[in-house]
Formats: structure tokens, sequence, C-alpha cells
């Protein structure tokens, strides 16, 4: 099987940089030729360092017409890539074009995007129909040239209620990673008490456990999935989600114990919409013998509810 990658977003987005500083420097790409098939022409281009390095093969394609079942094979048996990526044309319809039928040894094995931040409001204004659908099926959404005022709160939300488990990261100009803050996060965590919204619940889980200071004594309400292992106390739960941190293969159970006044029963694994007030308290550490400040909850009120439609959601 030739592993397939597409690396979607509109014309300046920043797909080829991001094939040349990204995707080819992975070490699971396999030893061989690498088949670009470059569906749009943009200012960025292979030197012939990187085709001679990489062992390129770039091969323009017009339109989604000519991207017909024998193109696809004939490329492939007249080259014989390892892997192939698809620099996507920003104007063609990702949907359809997944829709379309590809060689039997063709297989997906990733759907990247990539997104101008410095233009990020106009596109969002005038195109966001075609701007969003370069991105609902993405794996991975890269924001680059992001600038101080880049709203990336709006844009987050928009992108997680139609891919929730998109995995967004987004960048400075110079190129840096902007690491999450108090003003990134999808819900005001200086109020007394907040919601935390389906697709949210990753970025609460991560970022009260790496920031439990933030939420101490808040009232949070979230849909939650309730679980007891066997053993546990009839006072103590865990409600929770199954979070994806980067693909398929690392979905875990993610929540924190939450603590009940008197015995609490439930069925295991029922949906809840629970309230619950977030503490601290000190707890053994297994591996130094010492004690540290962990996140517990104290359990409010919670209602039963049915299961969200998507069932996982992504950090």
């Amino acid at each position: 099987m030739i592993p397939v990658y597409i690396v979607a977003g509109l014309l300046d987005s920043g797909k080829t940089s991001f094939i040349k500083s990204t995707l080819l420097v992975q070490d699971w790409l396999s030893p061989g030729k690498t088949l670009v098939l470059q569906c749009e022409e943009g200012e960025e281009e292979f030197s012939p360092e990187e085709i001679r390095e990489h062992q390129l093969i770039p091969v323009s394609v017009d339109s989604p017409e000519d991207f017909s079942l024998n193109f696809c094979e004939s490329v492939t048996a007249a080259h014989q890539p390892a892997q192939i990526i698809i620099e996507f044309n920003g104007m063609w319809n990702l949907q359809e074009f997944l829709q379309k039928d590809f060689p039997s040894n063709w297989g997906l094995a990733g759907i990247y995007s990539t997104v101008n931040g410095a233009e990020l409001e106009l596109v969002m204004t005038n195109m966001r129909n075609l701007f969003m659908n370069q991105h609902t099926d993405s794996d991975l959404i890269v924001v680059n040239r992001c600038r101080p005022n880049t709203d990336r709160v709006t844009f987050r939300k928009a992108i997680k209620l139609q891919n929730a488990p998109a995995q967004l990261i987004f960048e400075a100009e110079n190129g840096d990673i902007i690491e999450f803050g108090e003003e990134d996060l999808p819900y005001d965590v200086k109020a007394d008490a907040f919601e935390v919204e389906e697709v949210d619940y990753g970025t609460w889980f991560a970022d009260a456990s790496e920031h439990p200071e933030r939420y101490l004594r808040k009232r949070i309400s979230f849909l939650a999935q309730f679980f007891r292992p066997f053993g546990m106390a009839k006072t103590l739960f865990v409600p929770g989600r199954r979070v994806m941190a980067c693909c398929a293969e690392d979905v875990q159970f993610y929540g924190f114990p939450c603590k009940t006044e008197k015995p609490f029963s439930f069925p295991n694994r029922s949906w809840h919409w629970i309230t619950v007030e977030f503490d601290m308290e000190k707890k053994k550490d297994p591996r130094s013998g010492g004690f540290v400040q962990v996140p517990v909850l104290h359990y409010v009120d919670s209602k039963e509810t049915a299961a969200p439609k998507e069932e996982v959601v992504s950090l």
C-alpha cells in the first residue's frame, strides 16, 4: 500500500513550506521516491537541491477532472513512489475529491491543512464556505503567520464545530508555536462558573492538568461519561471523555476523580451533564514517595442525557 498525504489550503496558505519544513522530515516517511502531485502553482517552489535530497518527483495536475483513475494508475506505475503527496488546490472541493476512484494500492495516510493567519479574518468573512471546506476532514491544521491580534479563539471554535478531532497549531509570524494562554481558552476561565462545550473538553482537561490553579473553586459544567473502576468507593467516580491526542491509536479515557458526599450510583459508561467544583488535594506519589497536589472534583449536580454524536474529542 502506498501512503498518500493530502496537504490542503487556499493559495498562499503555506502548503509547499509545510511540505518542506514538516512533512518531508518525518521519520515515518519511507525511504525512496516521493511523488508530489501539485494541483496549483504557488510562489514557493522546490529547489533542485530539495528535489535531489528528498527524491521528489513533482507532477502538475491542472484540474480535478485530470485526476482520473487512469491518470493515478499511470503516474504510479511510471514512477514507483514510496509515498505520494497531493498539494491540493484551494479552489477545489475536497469532499468531492475524496469520493473519487483511486488505485487500490493507494491508502490515505493523512490530511493536513495550512492557513495564512494574516488573512484569517478576511477569508472567514468573504470565503467562509470554500475556506472551511478545506479543513473539514483534516487531521492537522496549522495556522501560520499569526499576528498578535489574530482571533484564534473564534477560528478554533468554527473548526471544532465542523471537525472536532482536528489538531490545531497556531504559529507566530516568526514561525514559533503559540502556546495556549488564558486568552485562547474557549470559555471564560476567570468567571466563578462556566460551561465547557462538547468539543472543548479535551482543551479543558489538558489545561486544567497543566494549570490547575486557574480552576480552583470554580464551578464547571460539562458533558461526561461516568465511570467507576472495579473496587473504587461508592463516593468516588470519574466523569470523563475519550480523548484523542494525535491519532486513532492513542484514544484514551481522561477524567479527574470526583467525590460525592453520599454513595452515588449510575450505569457505568452512561452520559450525564454534570456540574462540579474544582479543587486540589495532596496525594502520595508512588514514584517519589512524597506528596503532590492533584486535581479533584466535588460533585454538585448532574442529569443523565444521551450520548453525543461524536464520543471522541481531541486535545
